[in-house]
C-alpha cells in the first residue's frame, strides 16, 4: 500500500529528499508524474488511468507535506523499508489504508515509472 503523511506532520521536510520516486511534495506545491521518473508524455498508469506525465497536477494538501499515492511504492525495488517513515521524527508517515497494494503491484509500479 502507499504511505500517507498524517496531520501530525511538522513540515520538517526530512522525508522529501528520501523518496526514490519523487512522490513527496511540500504542501501547496504542484506535482507531475514525470518528476523523478522516466515517464514522459501520454501514459497509461498501472491502475488504467490515462495521464500526461508532464502535466502539472493539483497539490494533494495545501498545508502539509503529502505523498502522491500513484507514485508511492513504499520504496519497493529501492530499499527494504519506506524511507520517509524511517527518517520521520514524529512518525507521521504511515500505511495508507485507502491505497492497499501487494508487493507485486508496488514493484510493477516501480518498474513502470523507472523503465526497468
Amino acid at each position: 500500500m502507499a504511505i500517507i503523511i498524517t496531520d501530525e506532520c511538522i513540515n520538517c521536510g526530512a522525508c522529501e529528499p528520501e523518496c526514490p520516486n519523487t512522490a513527496i511534495y511540500e504542501g501547496a506545491d504542484d506535482w507531475r508524474y514525470a518528476d523523478g521518473t522516466d515517464l514522459e508524455g501520454n501514459v497509461v498508469l498501472p491502475n488504467g488511468k490515462e495521464v500526461d506525465a508532464n502535466e502539472t497536477q493539483e497539490p494533494v494538501s495545501d498545508e502539509l507535506y503529502y505523498i502522491v499515492a500513484d507514485k508511492c511504492t513504499e520504496c519497493k525495488g529501492f530499499h527494504d523499508e519506506p524511507q520517509c517513515a524511517a527518517v520521520c521524527p514524529v512518525d507521521c508517515c504511515v500505511p495508507d489504508e485507502d491505497h492497499v497494494e501487494s508487493d507485486e503491484e508496488l514493484l510493477g509500479k516501480q518498474n513502470f515509472m523507472h523503465n526497468k
